[in-house]
């Protein structure tokens, strides 16, 4: 059973309620009134060390693209149109068969996650905002910008994939789910990272382990019902977490060049929250779609506020920050805060849970299954 806005992992970190980052107005494109205040926070002396981890960025990183011609494609994943035409229409008809099996609250989960793999223009928009790693000419040969335009590039065939996968499906009304991304790509996003790649590359750490437990979550839940399906969110997730790999080791690097600034920094996005990318969602219906999607994923258990403790505390772990040496007083008691953030997380959640408990699940409509309802 779900608690109210608090414990929606999704739409912020558990612990503490919040209020809606903006007010969604019925415009031609949701506009976020809420605005990131703080830019380029980096003192201009950090960009050197971003410069001097070019070579490292190409030994290191870019080794976790895998090249275009040993990449799976959506293709290789869904019906193929150049077969004889009736046994592509046979392979469809299986498809809807096979999706029939699938509970509404999980078509919800699934078409959320969709939509946030669809706003891909932004996140690559977002990144090239970061100052000393930026693609400055949209085809740089700087190895930060061969990074994210080949994290782009791979990141560009989920929402491809699944978009196409739901579309066959039959199951989920198209339109207004094209409505939700033309809206979430106008609002764009604002996590708070101040142009600061310290922050940014904190961000993504977090981000990309989420997607891959999300994932990872949408295949253990599609195996009865649907295998391929099962298959297809595993071979997303399994992205995920490539990806994972590649960030959280950026970060280990400025762990080991620059501690102070870099545990400064780990602080700063864990005091702010972790907001997922897709918070400005809105399909020109449902002021709250958002929180309400967070919900829903909560309540299957595809991501919850438990796994964003479980993250936390993996990074921790994974920086060895409680090991963390030579650093300043502030950084010390920074140091102190995330480390003992964890478990006070978990401590809140489970009474949250206990809350919750004695809540009434409450219906809500989602314009993306024909506004069939949907408890949360």
């Amino acid at each position: 059973m779900q608690a109210k806005a608090l414990s929606h992992p999704l739409s912020c970190s558990p612990w503490r309620p919040r209020h809606h980052l903006v007010r969604r107005l019925p415009l031609p494109s949701a506009v976020a009134l809420h605005r990131q205040m703080i830019t380029h926070s980096m003192p201009a002396e950090k960009l050197e060390v971003f410069k001097s981890l070019e070579p490292w960025v190409t030994q290191s990183v870019l080794p976790f693209l895998k090249p275009v011609e040993n990449s799976w494609q959506p293709n290789d994943l869904l019906p193929n149109p150049s077969q004889p035409s009736d046994e592509f229409v046979d392979e469809i008809r299986a498809l809807r068969q096979r999706t029939c099996e699938l509970s509404d609250d999980y078509l919800v989960v699934l078409v959320g996650d969709m939509i946030t793999e669809e706003a891909l223009p932004t996140y690559l928009t977002w990144i090239n905002t970061l100052d000393g790693v930026r693609d400055d000419t949209a085809s740089s040969s700087s190895p930060w910008a061969m990074w994210s335009r080949g994290w782009t590039a791979e990141e560009n065939r989920h929402g491809d994939l699944l978009r196409t996968y739901l579309y066959l499906s039959g199951r989920v009304d198209m339109k207004m789910i094209e409505r939700t991304v033309h809206h979430l790509i106008g609002s764009g996003m604002d996590v708070g990272t101040e142009n600061n790649p310290y922050l940014g590359f904190v961000y993504t750490s977090f981000q990309e382990r989420a997607t891959f437990v999300s994932h990872g979550n949408t295949a253990r839940l599609a195996k009865g019902a649907d295998p391929i399906l099962a298959r297809i969110c595993g071979t997303i997730a399994a992205d995920e977490k490539r990806h994972e790999n590649a960030y959280v080791k950026m970060v280990e690097k400025l762990l080991e060049l620059d501690p102070n600034d870099s545990m400064l920094a780990i602080a700063n996005m864990m005091r702010r929250r972790i907001t997922m990318p897709a918070h400005l969602m809105y399909d020109g219906c449902d002021p709250d779609l958002f929180e309400h999607f967070a919900a829903v994923a909560q309540r299957l258990g595809v991501y919850t506020s438990h796994d964003y403790a479980d993250i936390l505390e993996f990074l921790i772990d994974r920086w060895a920050l409680e090991k963390l040496e030579g650093i300043k007083d502030e950084a010390k008691r920074e140091q102190d805060f995330v480390c003992g953030l964890p478990p006070k997380i978990k401590r809140l959640q489970e009474r949250a849970d206990e809350r919750a408990k004695k809540l009434d699940l409450r219906q809500v409509k989602f314009s993306w299954i024909f506004n069939k309802e949907v408890s949360i």
